[in-house]
């Protein structure tokens, strides 16, 4: 089935919003009016979602920390894991873990990376993250 001519007026008519508003009926919605309160979104958009931000912080990260090219995959995979956490911002907080990243002390990179807010707010998945930084491994 072939909806061009559909998706087209559909585009015209609801307009393009790429960040959450409240429509006419007051309800959350995003994109070409897509009503999130009432449809949300599938599992295979969710999916896409996720895989669009991996992209985008592996493209960004390398622009903010200048290291990060050498890092082996789960440790680089360990600051993509927090920035889709804490955001680009919250990640570069952690001065003194990306000294230690830098300086190869991984071992202390881990320990700063439990001693923060962040490891009390978020629990088992600070801890899984600042092992797989110590060990370079998959937990």
């Amino acid at each position: 089935m072939n909806n061009s001519r559909l998706s087209k007026q559909l585009k015209r008519h609801e307009d393009l919003r790429l960040k959450p508003y409240k429509c006419t009926a007051n309800k959350i919605t995003i994109g070409y009016g897509r009503n999130l309160e009432q449809n949300g979104i599938t599992k295979l958009e969710a999916e896409g979602l996720l895989q669009n931000d991996i992209v985008y912080f592996f493209d960004i990260l390398p622009n903010k920390i200048e290291f990060f090219h050498l890092l082996s995959k789960p440790r680089a995979d360990v600051l993509v894991n927090m920035a889709f956490n804490l955001g680009v911002n919250g990640l570069l907080r952690f001065k003194k873990m990306l000294a230690a990243v830098e300086a190869g002390d991984y071992l202390t990179a881990s320990k700063e990376m439990l001693n923060s807010k962040w490891a009390e707010q978020t629990g088992d998945r600070a801890l899984e993250l600042s092992m797989q930084m110590e060990k370079g491994e998959y937990m």
